[in-house]
């Protein structure tokens, strides 16, 4: 959190809140949003109906068929993703012209957050900006306990979607700016 912090506060300063224009120089931020869906995605499963048939991994699949996609599996994936259940940030951040880079791009086919390709979810954009604007003003704007040590991620199925077995307990202590000079 204090690396957020800090990037926040040198790009946007501590006189305004975080603003949609600041995210594409907020790296890490980005960082830290894509490694949050990538463990925790908002939808683990979907589906596509194949118009036509065709064969994958050797295998005849006629049409008409659904494929069930398990997004969550895929994303959490040691074939694809070194040490995939930690919660990795930096995974996601490249230098220019590295190997890393290329690593970065290929693990584009290995993202499922918001399904992909034209039956993607049409509002990802926006779910990027709302999550990377609202957390950064959640960390430019308090400080946050924990009740206990350690927080426990232990997951649970409801239908079709992922939540905490135990609920999220935290205090937020505010840090006196920007949000105390008047919003």
């Amino acid at each position: 959190m204090e690396r957020m912090r800090e990037e926040i506060d040198s790009v946007v300063g501590k006189s305004r809140l975080i603003q949609e224009t600041d995210l594409p120089n907020l790296p890490y931020l980005q960082a830290v949003v894509k490694e949050g869906l990538r463990l925790y995605p908002p939808i683990p499963v979907f589906g596509r109906r194949l118009q036509e048939g065709c064969v994958m991994g050797g295998f005849y699949v006629p049409e008409k068929t659904t494929l069930v996609v398990n997004g969550y599996a895929v994303m959490r994936d040691s074939d694809y993703w070194e040490n995939p259940d930690d919660f990795k940030p930096e995974r996601f951040l490249a230098s220019l012209g590295s190997e890393q880079e290329d690593a970065t791009k290929e693990k584009v086919l290995k993202y499922l957050p918001f399904g992909s390709g034209r039956r993607g979810c049409p509002g990802t954009n926006l779910a990027y900006i709302f999550l990377g604007t609202a957390i950064g003003m959640m960390i430019q704007c308090f400080d946050w306990k924990i009740e206990g040590d350690k927080v426990n991620m232990e997951e649970t199925l409801s239908g079709m979607v992922l939540t905490m077995a135990h609920p999220l307990k935290c205090t937020p202590i505010p840090r006196g700016l920007p949000i105390s000079k008047g919003l």
